[in-house]
């Protein structure tokens, strides 16, 4: 009896063992809903990779677990503005069959990628138009050469650019034109423009572009659509606004902004403000809305705004060019100093030692007015910045922003076209401020949920030693960073989402390997705890 007793326990040992060995299994592979997803609909994001480690083959197992100090990661963030309005930069043609718009987008992606940058700011939105399936607004007439007149065969251009961005490991910002309703190299107004469609809060510029009043409520209700539908439906990483919000005078050759309706309606309701405050107030208040608007839908997403370089002449002293406050009615200051915004990139689009319009200068003084603390990433004028060695300007400016932007420094190159159309540019990056990959800055005044700790694996197969890794909350998971000691130095390589393995040489220049760390980084560029193991 006693020895059946014994039997008995063994055999409900073992039970429970592959019991819980099943139940970690399960949920290793088991991945949980992505939060903020959204309904199901044409444009459902695919699900992401099974973030699931590869068990260890057999061997001498290295899985002595210790705690080290790590290295800190490097951290920038370097992107590129791609065009669609005017056929700037994709598609180069209006005209072009699905096959090259996709090919042409991989290139775009394949290079920054290749060159070390992390992102990429694409224009999804030139003129209340769409390069992606939206039931508010019609397909661009730079997609396929007439408004509302789908791509054939039929696909979600923007679906497609999100995939093949953050497969590559490049974040990808979606950028739009709040107040533009139709530009003058889009081809005729049709039915289906907008221009037409909402031709009550509509005005026509005397250059032939059509503007959205940016007073009228309908005008800022209708943007807010734009922006809310495009948040919930479309995995991305931030929406952007460039520096377009009442138009440049020249738009209207020197007239003012034709807004004589919602003016007098203001007036008569009792409005107390001058014109100029009352279309400053108006674009005020819309900022406030869309960034609050954009985290109450998924807080993830990042609101980035790219304004003119200079606020007002003057600021700071010796400053001259145009008043963004008093002709763009954009009183961008603000916006940055009341942390309206998560980046903030001004077009600082001159040269260093230009004299009315210092580079150096002007970023600073946008530093002291940035008192929350926000991401602060000039915008660089890499395609046509007036000196004689663009490369060597544009490496030196980076430069500069790092010493001004210390552990938080980044920059995005307008446009893609100054990097591949300019032979020396992309080289004197790379052999230079880009030599090594880096992450994007943290955004610590957005809350995230911290993320698990993933489970590394590891065998000794004789000359090098295979590596996997695996965690239980997937979905959350944007990049990897896998760290390799070689006689007690560490050294970083930042990896895609889909990176689940590496097979790591035990010995390199003459050095033993001796310590493998992971860590998971996050949409935000949060980074895990990590797990590192011995290697004998």
């Amino acid at each position: 009896m006693r020895m059946n007793k014994l039997k008995l326990i063994v055999l409900l040992g073992v039970f429970a063992s592959y019991s819980t060995s099943c139940s970690v299994q399960n949920n290793v592979t088991k991945t949980p809903p992505v939060k903020n997803t959204p309904k199901p609909n044409n444009n459902t994001n695919p699900p992401k990779p099974s973030v699931t480690g590869t068990k260890p083959t057999p061997g001498a197992s290295t899985d002595d677990n210790f705690r080290t100090t790590l290295p800190e990661i490097k951290r920038e963030f370097r992107g590129a503005w791609i065009a669609s309005v005017a056929n700037i930069n994709w598609p180069s043609r209006n005209d072009l069959t699905v096959d090259q718009q996709k090919a042409e987008a991989i290139n775009m992606l394949e290079t920054l990628k290749n060159n070390n940058f992390n992102a990429a700011i694409f224009q999804i939105r030139p003129s209340a138009d769409a390069l992606y399936t939206s039931n508010i607004e019609p397909w661009s007439y730079f997609l396929t050469g007439e408004t509302g007149t789908a791509p054939y065969p039929n696909y979600d251009p923007l679906q497609f650019w999100i995939e093949e961005a953050h497969k590559r490991g490049l974040e990808l910002h979606v950028w739009l034109n709040p107040y533009r309703a139709h530009h003058s190299n889009g081809g005729a107004v049709n039915k289906l423009s907008m221009a037409n469609k909402l031709s009550d809060i509509v005005v026509r510029l005397k250059n032939g572009m059509y503007w959205f009043d940016p007073a009228n409520p309908k005008t800022q209700g209708h943007v807010s659509n734009v922006v809310k539908d495009i948040v919930k439906r479309y995995d991305i990483d931030a929406i952007h606004f460039d520096d377009y919000f009442y138009p440049y005078a020249t738009y209207n050759k020197g007239a003012d902004f034709p807004d004589n309706a919602t003016w007098n309606a203001y007036v008569s309701s009792g409005g107390t403000l001058s014109r100029a405050d009352w279309r400053r107030d108006n674009v005020n208040k819309f900022v406030e809305r869309i960034y609050k608007e954009i985290h109450a839908e998924k807080n993830n997403v990042k609101f980035g705004i790219s304004p003119f370089g200079i606020w007002k002449p003057g600021y700071p002293a010796g400053v001259v060019g145009s008043s963004q406050y008093d002709e763009l009615y954009a009183d961008a200051k603000l916006w940055l100093n009341k942390g309206w915004v998560d980046y903030f990139s001004p077009q600082l689009y001159w040269p260093i030692d230009s004299k009315g319009q210092a580079f150096e200068s002007l970023l600073n003084w946008w530093q002291s007015e940035n008192t929350m603390k926000r991401h602060l990433w000039p915008g660089l004028n890499t395609v046509e910045i007036r000196v004689s060695d663009r490369p060597t300007e544009i490496k030196n400016q980076i430069e500069i922003s790092r010493k001004v932007l210390k552990n938080d420094a980044g920059e995005i190159h307008w446009s893609i076209a100054g990097l591949t159309k300019n032979p020396g540019m992309l080289p004197t990056l790379k052999n230079g401020p880009y030599a090594e990959k880096a992450l994007t800055p943290k955004s610590p005044w957005i809350k995230a949920v911290p993320l698990q700790t993933p489970t590394l694996f590891a065998t000794d197969n004789g000359s090098f030693v295979q590596t996997s890794w695996s965690t239980k909350n997937a979905a959350d998971v944007f990049q990897w960073v896998l760290f390799t000691q070689y006689n007690g130095v560490w050294d970083t390589e930042i990896l895609t989402l889909d990176t689940l393995s590496k097979d790591i040489p035990k010995f390199k220049d003459g050095k033993k390997l001796s310590g493998v760390a992971i860590k998971a980084i996050d949409r935000l560029g949060n980074e895990s705890d990590y797990m590192a193991k011995k290697i004998k």
